[in-house]
């Protein structure tokens, strides 16, 4: 089974910057991870790859520096990591990431199942599994919490919902994009780690893609962040002492003064 897992490098923490500019993250001289959700995405690929056989990818879209989110996928137990960087590629909105991820995994060939982590911890969109989808003209199933079933054809799984679960199948190829319930994400072995230091990466520019520049980055982006601003800090709230009616008539007023 020829599995491919897309990740994220993400900034480790909260305090992020801003370029003015562009509006986008300002990624160096912060130390970043593999995107959380990520980590469970690729623990499924490599359980299922120990119980079908096969191999996993890991395939990422970033500067330089997200070698090291590669690495780290490979000492874990995937087999290949190809890094997408280019200038080219900066600035990206989900489509574009979509779109670019996509033509990397055409040109890597035929597979049999795409996982993502649900969204990424740096915008939340979680929409980028499903674009990659779109791109490549194959099912999805999202928000996965269970793979239940599958073979060389089919894959049934449940998908977590707010008010429980579904139980959907899909024909293979298809992309699945999981939650945290999945699974428990693995340490890296010694083993691991040593071929993950080994390991030749897999480096991939605009011109290895050989797509529309005008789709990709931020000048391919079909959205735009215009501002970025610190929301106000809340006002303090008000405390009502005393016998609850008597609490809950204040509360009223207050409220009907504030609609009038």
């Amino acid at each position: 089974m020829n599995i491919i897992v897309c990740i994220k490098q993400v900034p480790e923490t909260t305090e992020v910057r801003i370029d003015p500019q562009t509006n986008t993250l300002i990624r160096e001289g912060i130390a970043s991870i593999i995107n959380p959700f990520d980590m469970y995405a690729i623990e499924e690929a490599i359980r299922l790859k120990e119980q079908q056989g096969g191999q996993v990818t890991a395939i990422t879209m970033g500067p330089p520096q997200a070698e090291s989110a590669l690495r780290q996928a490979v000492a874990l137990g995937v087999d290949r990591a190809v890094l997408l960087s280019d200038r080219a590629f900066a600035g990206a909105d989900t489509w574009a990431t979509s779109y670019t991820l996509a033509a990397a995994i055409k040109k890597l060939g035929a597979f049999d199942l795409i996982i993502c982590g649900k969204q990424a911890s740096d915008g939340d969109t979680a929409q980028v599994g499903p674009g990659i989808s779109v791109h490549l003209n194959i099912p999805q199933i999202t928000y996965v919490k269970k793979i239940e079933e599958i073979n060389i054809d089919n894959i049934r799984v449940e998908r977590m919902t707010e008010e429980g679960f579904e139980i959907i199948s899909s024909p293979l190829p298809c992309l699945l994009s999981v939650v945290k319930e999945i699974n428990e994400p693995r340490l890296p072995s010694l083993k691991g780690m040593i071929k993950a230091k080994k390991i030749e990466l897999i480096n991939w520019s605009n011109n290895d893609l050989n797509i529309d520049g005008d789709k990709t980055g931020l000048d391919g982006s079909l959205t735009q962040v215009i501002k970025i601003f610190t929301p106000p800090p809340r006002r303090g709230g008000q405390i009502f002492e005393g016998e609850i009616h008597h609490s809950v008539d204040k509360l009223v007023d207050l409220l009907k003064k504030d609609i009038t």
